[in-house]
């Protein structure tokens, strides 16, 4: 199923359940689909774009949270975290940090990296590869660390 079909029918179950952070989270995402329609002009939107659309709105959600929090704002950081918590149920399975330093490690080998010179080049084929399936910091952090 598409996954703008499953949050269809996700923000209608959390309607008819009266979920108040649920309803809040999904119709979010609801609306940046549809703007995201709009710019492409597209009927549909590809697998790849819903990825990226949900990914961004969860890093709005979790940047949000820290910023509350720096400012003692603990109410607000929960109901941001609690709507990315959300919003994770629509990614695939994330993978592990021992399982993407395995892929990273493969990718610095057959590019031939060995400086932080080629971070570029790493990233660059790393954020493609686990597109969806792991965070961009991450990467970013274990290319760092292998390559210093």
């Amino acid at each position: 199923m598409k996954l703008t079909k499953q949050v269809a029918l996700d923000l209608m179950a959390a309607m008819k359940n009266q979920e108040k952070v649920k309803l809040d989270a999904i119709r979010a995402l609801k609306t940046a689909f549809i703007l995201a329609k709009a710019e492409t002009g597209a009927d549909d939107l590809d697998d790849a774009t819903e990825l990226k659309i949900v990914q961004k709105l969860i890093k709005q959600r979790r940047d949000s949270a820290a910023e509350y929090l720096a400012n003692n704002r603990k109410d607000l950081a929960d109901k941001e975290n609690a709507e990315a918590d959300v919003l994770t149920v629509y990614l695939p399975k994330q993978l592990s940090v021992e399982e993407l330093e395995a892929g990273i490690k493969e990718i610095v080998a057959t590019t031939g990296a060995s400086s932080m010179k080629d971070m570029g080049k790493v990233m660059g084929i790393a954020s493609k590869k686990f597109a969806g399936v792991a965070d961009g910091k991450t990467i970013s952090d274990i290319v760092k660390k292998l390559l210093a």
